[in-house]
């Protein structure tokens, strides 16, 4: 016999998207219970970097960078052409900066400014320098309590011991914590802080970049009386004459079924793991397995298969159905293998990337979602999508690469276990990777030719504000993003198609209510997060465009359900 509970709103996943709905909710005065289908709370969010693309968020306004909201919304137009949807744009504008007001005044959760980031495409009509990104600012995990276990650590790959390191001011310390005494001493600090900390707590109690989003909004969850159960995957909704009134949940007590006066939200973080959807929806990927996201391994698709059995449909005219991002698989002592997003090291000077023909095929210190697309566009049809990134040894014991961290931390079992590869020459590591020889010692002679020139004539790396943020301007290089493959030996990792999540998601209104096959919304259902069509149509106009509609489109969700206006 099943169990029932009654709610308001029932939310179903506990990424950024399903909690700040969540909080939003209860702080309006609804019952709120929020699923988890995992053991641990955060999805994709807690391995994130956090940031939020929010133009005019108030953030920037008290920095003097005041902007009408017209220019977003025609670099948002100009960047999605055919995908631009007016309306929700509008909404998305306009009810931005107001989640931030609400969350940065009401909540645990606070924010430090991007007001130095620039939108990726900088040559697009609108695109900004700076001002319109927001990141969720260092969190102290003590305010948890004992359900800091509860939380979903970062991807340990991308941390230095299980310490999550900031993007930004940060970053560059733990780069240049062998060069400058100011940096050394940060590093020392910090690091002596998580030590202590594991002696004290058992982790590290300083939680930056998506784990301080996530854990942010728990905590200003649990501190409003919304309820999170663990362990409690959905399995099926409850509709009734057309209306969705809850949902049938298999908690480790059995299943139970969930009465919600208010609908249901599905936060379910859309389907990098969804071997037949990913088959239908990404041609890279022709059985559903040629696509490594590293997004959380229990997104599997279970919130659009829900909505689409509640009579939601699932858009399919996107310019792409995934964020797309270059991933290598690092395999791990116990067996399994790890998918590494590579977002920070590709812009960097002295560092190129090819495909087994030796030959460079994109910018590669554009964004992530360009740089796959440039390598699916260079990749001949019926060949493994793949590329590797190249550097030599300087490169790499200054900046890493990949899941390979700086000096003074060691290499050598990223070299026996594979994931590294490493010549003496070039045509060295040609052989071990691959490569055609003669090509890749061809074009790493051009491209040592252009960057001690400090122009890259074939890709223009180098060329816009996001390229020169990526970049490092103090290696002393005409160009901040590139610099002369000097001196053996040379290093080699190898990148493959992946994610930092999925865009196709259920078709939205402007309250983020799902639409049936007439555009009609139905009763009782809202999809927030990455089971929410996304807003940018497939396109990737700037870092945060995921977290940013996530955050906001739950922010107006949980005003609908709560039949209050914003």
């Amino acid at each position: 016999m099943q169990n029932e509970v009654v709610c308001d709103l029932l939310v179903i996943g506990s990424g950024a998207g399903g909690l700040a709905t969540a909080v939003t909710a209860a702080h309006l005065g609804l019952k709120v219970l929020v699923v988890e289908k995992e053991a641990q709370f955060g999805g994709t969010t807690a391995w994130s970097g956090g940031w939020m693309w929010i133009p005019c968020n108030p953030l920037a306004v008290s920095a003097g960078l005041v902007e009408d909201v017209a220019r977003p919304w025609s670099y948002l137009q100009h960047e999605l052409g055919a995908q631009f949807d007016a309306q929700r744009a509008d909404a998305y504008l306009a009810a931005g900066p107001r989640m931030v007001t609400f969350f940065k005044t009401h909540t645990a959760l606070q924010f430090i400014d991007g007001n130095a980031i620039p939108d990726f495409h900088g040559r697009t009509t609108d695109a900004a320098q700076g001002g319109r990104s927001i990141c969720a600012a260092p969190f102290d995990a003590r305010r948890l309590g004992r359900k800091v276990a509860l939380l979903k650590p970062p991807l340990p790959e991308t941390t230095l011991w299980g310490m999550g390191i900031a993007s930004g001011a940060e970053l560059r310390h733990f780069l240049n914590a062998l060069r400058k005494p100011a940096s050394f001493c940060y590093v020392s600090r910090q690091v002596l802080r998580y030590a202590r900390d594991r002696l004290l707590y058992g982790r590290g109690m300083r939680l930056v970049n998506g784990n301080a989003l996530a854990a942010g909004l728990a905590a200003s969850a649990w501190e409003a009386g919304v309820e999170i159960q663990l362990n409690s995957p959905a399995r099926d909704l409850l509709v009734e004459q057309g209306r969705v009134t809850g949902a049938v949940i298999r908690s480790p007590q059995g299943d139970v079924s969930v009465r919600a006066t208010r609908g249901v939200v599905l936060a379910c973080g859309g389907f990098p793991f969804d071997a037949l959807r990913l088959k239908q929806l990404l041609p890279h990927a022709p059985t559903g397995v040629e696509h490594w996201s590293a997004a959380a391994r229990g997104n599997t698709g279970d919130g659009l298969r829900m909505g689409e059995a509640a009579g939601g449909a699932v858009a399919r005219d996107l310019a792409q159905a995934a964020a797309l991002a270059p991933v290598s698989l690092v395999p791990r002592r116990d067996g399994s293998v790890a998918h590494f997003p590579h977002l920070i090291e590709r812009g960097k000077p002295g560092l190129i990337a090819v495909t087994p023909s030796g030959q460079r095929f994109v910018n590669e210190a554009d964004s992530y979602h360009d740089f796959m697309r440039g390598l699916l566009a260079a990749t001949p049809a019926g060949e493994p999508v793949q590329a590797w990134l190249l550097c030599d040894h300087a490169f790499i014991r200054h900046y890493g690469l990949g899941a390979v961290k700086p000096a003074p931390l060691p290499m050598r079992a990223m070299l026996r276990n594979g994931y590294l590869k490493r010549g003496a020459s070039l045509a060295a590591l040609a052989r071990a990777c691959g490569i055609n020889s003669d090509g890749l010692q061809a074009t790493v002679l051009r491209y040592n030719a252009m960057a001690q020139a400090g122009r890259d004539a074939d890709f223009a790396k180098g060329e816009t504000a996001y390229n020169c943020m990526q970049g490092d301007a103090a290696a002393g290089w005409p160009n901040a993003c590139m610099a002369p493959l000097a001196r053996g030996p040379f290093y080699a990792v190898r990148v493959v198609p992946g994610s930092l999540g999925t865009f196709a998601g259920l078709k939205t209104n402007t309250q983020a209510q799902v639409l049936d096959a007439q555009n009609a919304p139905i009763a009782g259902l809202y999809a927030v997060g990455n089971d929410m069509n996304s807003l940018m149509g497939g396109h990737y106009p700037s870092g945060g465009i995921t977290l940013g509609p996530a955050m906001t489109f739950g922010f107006i969700a949980a005003h609908h359900a709560a039949h209050r206006s914003l």
